[in-house]
């Protein structure tokens, strides 16, 4: 697969405030999520706090990542299939090798419902524990302001997300015969098992990252509804190393990827391989298969993949994002007969 001569995309983009309003047509929609469509829409104008969140919680993924061995297995979950904590290695790719050129920390958003929840409830669902374990955090000594910055992003993402599901919403009363009125908004803000993935893709060697173009992130579909995404930090952790002390700052981001070609790229409806930018004070929303189900088709689930940026001598660059998928509680249809925690399973099968 040659990427280097990809077309780079413009991605439908929509105010906060036409969101806010209730002003985005059906013809912008299609566009963004239809079946023709790259599955995703960018959201700008948002709130000035947005900026010094990305800004912090997407240097603490290179923070985290340089925590000793002893203090990243402290932050594991096997008992959720590592889709709780820190992760590394443990997810498979197309190749049928084990992933180990990213860090994940996986975190349970069921705090934006109720401050005191770390989980889901196991209660009636005793064989997930990927969304019922309970959240692990770093030491404040260690991490100072990972959980706090994480959680009000995270928070900021999901609101955004409530705004275009009510867009999304609008269309589909209209165009889906039996569509549950606000059924999508409902899913996002009343979800228990919205999960965010705090990714840190290691430096690697220019052998590595030539290897294959989507073995940073195996070619997939989101399995939620929608993906909130910021852009990606892109940092030469040569020229500021990441600290594991308890003094931690804002690493300097590089203005842009020192490889063109690094980035998302989005598997097109006519197979075409496109990239697609965010802009760094932007958050894009990506459309995943429970989406595409409970909309009967209408909104399609795109094909996607992530490629690393090339090493260059006297460089490591390292490239953090920050991915919020909102899905269904469990026990919610999204097709007939069909609950997203039986849906669910056969992913995490797959995957894990």
């Amino acid at each position: 697969m040659e990427n280097n001569t990809a077309t780079v995309a413009q991605a439908v983009t929509v105010s906060l405030q036409e969101l806010i309003d209730g002003t985005v047509s059906f013809d912008t929609l299609t566009e963004a999520f239809g079946p023709e469509s790259l599955g995703i829409i960018v959201v700008k104008d948002l709130p000035q706090t947005f900026t010094e969140l990305r800004q912090k919680v997407l240097s603490n993924a290179s923070h985290l990542a340089a925590l000793s061995d002893a203090d990243l297995d402290s932050l594991t979950s096997p008992e959720s299939k590592y889709l709780v904590g820190w992760s590394c290695g443990k997810e498979t790719l197309k190749s049928g090798h084990f992933d180990t050129l990213k860090g994940s920390y996986y975190t349970n958003c069921a705090f934006y419902q109720d401050p005191s929840l770390d989980s889901a409830p196991a209660d009636g669902f005793p064989d997930l524990p990927q969304y019922t374990a309970p959240n692990i955090w770093p030491s404040e000594a260690k991490l100072p302001e990972f959980r706090g910055s994480l959680e009000s992003l995270c928070s900021l993402i999901i609101d955004t997300a409530a705004l275009v599901a009510k867009a999304c919403d609008r269309y589909a009363e209209v165009n889906i015969e039996g569509y549950k009125p606000g059924y999508l908004h409902h899913v996002v803000t009343t979800s228990l098992t919205t999960k965010a993935r705090l990714l840190h893709y290691f430096p690697g060697s220019e052998e590595q990252t030539e290897a294959s173009d989507d073995d940073w992130c195996a070619t997939h579909v989101d399995h939620g509804c929608l993906t909130g995404l910021t852009s990606a930090m892109f940092l030469d952790e040569a020229a500021s190393p990441p600290s594991n002390t308890d003094s931690v700052l804002v690493l300097p981001e590089l203005p842009r990827s020192p490889d063109p070609s690094a980035g998302l790229y989005i598997r097109s409806r006519t197979d075409e391989i496109v990239k697609v930018n965010i802009p760094k004070d932007c958050l894009a929303f990506q459309t995943g298969e429970a989406l595409q189900l409970i909309t009967r088709g209408k909104f399609m689930a795109v094909p996607h993949f992530v490629k690393g940026a090339k090493a260059s001598p006297g460089q490591k660059i390292a490239r953090n994002t920050l991915a919020v998928f909102t899905q269904p509680n469990l026990a919610e249809e999204v097709q007939p007969g069909l609950s997203f925690a039986e849906f669910a399973r056969g992913v995490v099968q797959k995957n894990y």
